[in-house]
């Protein structure tokens, strides 16, 4: 297991100066954002069209000894909006050609949410099946939007080499094991799962034990904590809108790694991911608003590389 950085929280740095800080840190693998949501500040996907370009890149990333974990386009290609989906579902394909190019096995995205029917100009996320117009809507949505595309999209990942990694989340069709081994069903095994715990945990979902569930759909991992605040809970409910920067009143926020739960906590889930056949990356997402990017890296960053790194092959406690 190595520890690598999602670098988004370094969108104001070169690639160049984000290889050399996260040297510093004892980092060389990178999960780089292609577009959508995350943004595309060090991985342009114009270097599909521009051989010299591309070349530069990977020599960039061969100079400083970095390695790619994966690819992430975090979208929504099914929104209701003909304009967003299109763009999204564009991001996304030429995120996985991207991938084929770079040599990069795996590539993260969410799952989507469209809407209530063909005319709907909003995402709409059921949470719940009464009264009984939402299990239409959530009927009509499987049916007729998510499994088709995701048939298609999952063909075309086979196609390039290419492994999609959902990241379950709250507001999207695929928000937990159940519902992404649903999708799984309906794609097939070129579709897993993007594991982040902090999505699991405000969800009262128990990460370690979702790993067993999960199993061998885990294709890549974030890491990032959660808090949960007893105090805002029996007001609020885990369903809470209130903004993330809103610490004092929300009945959770995100957290760094090590801020939500201990060491002991991280050891055990780092080992039951090696138990389960995941031995890759934990890639450090930042979104912890009571710290800076710098801070939330560096803590991240010491914390993990304590609890990750595996001892040299062979090594045994007789040598």
């Amino acid at each position: 297991m190595r520890v690598g950085v999602f670098t988004p929280l370094l969108s104001s740095l070169s690639l160049s100066d984000v290889l050399k800080k996260l040297a510093v840190h004892n980092i060389s693998t990178l999960e780089l954002g292609t577009g959508n949501y995350p943004g595309d500040a060090h991985c342009n996907l114009s270097m599909l069209k521009d051989r010299a370009a591309l070349h530069t890149f990977k020599q960039t990333l061969a100079d400083h000894g970095f390695s790619i974990s994966a690819l992430s386009c975090h979208g929504n290609p099914l929104h209701p909006n003909r304009a967003i989906a299109k763009e999204h579902q564009e991001t996304s394909r030429k995120t996985i050609r991207l991938a084929e190019k770079l040599g990069v096995g795996v590539m993260v995205d969410f799952s989507g949410c469209p809407g209530d029917s063909p005319h709907a100009k909003y995402p709409n996320w059921v949470t719940c099946p009464w009264p009984p117009d939402y299990l239409d809507i959530l009927k009509w949505q499987w049916e007729k939007v998510v499994e088709p595309y995701w048939a298609r999209q999952a063909k075309f990942a086979a196609d390039h080499g290419v492994k999609i990694a959902i990241e379950m989340h709250p507001g999207f069709v695929v928000y937990s094991p159940e519902t992404l081994l649903r999708l799984r069903e309906i794609a097939g095994k070129q579709v897993g799962c993007n594991y982040d715990p902090s999505h699991m945990f405000w969800q009262s979902i128990d990460p370690i034990a979702a790993i067993r569930v999960l199993g061998g759909a885990i294709f890549h991992v974030h890491a990032k904590d959660t808090q949960i605040y007893d105090r805002n809970l029996p007001l609020t409910g885990v369903l809470d809108t209130k903004p993330y920067t809103d610490e004092k009143h929300r009945s959770w926020i995100f957290r760094t790694c090590g801020y939500g739960h201990g060491e002991d906590w991280w050891r055990e889930f780092v080992s039951t991911l090696r138990m389960y056949g995941y031995d890759s990356v934990l890639s450090i997402e930042h979104e912890d608003s009571l710290l800076s990017a710098e801070e939330g890296l560096s803590k991240a960053a010491a914390f993990l590389n304590q609890i990750a790194v595996r001892e040299p092959a062979g090594a045994a406690w007789w040598v």
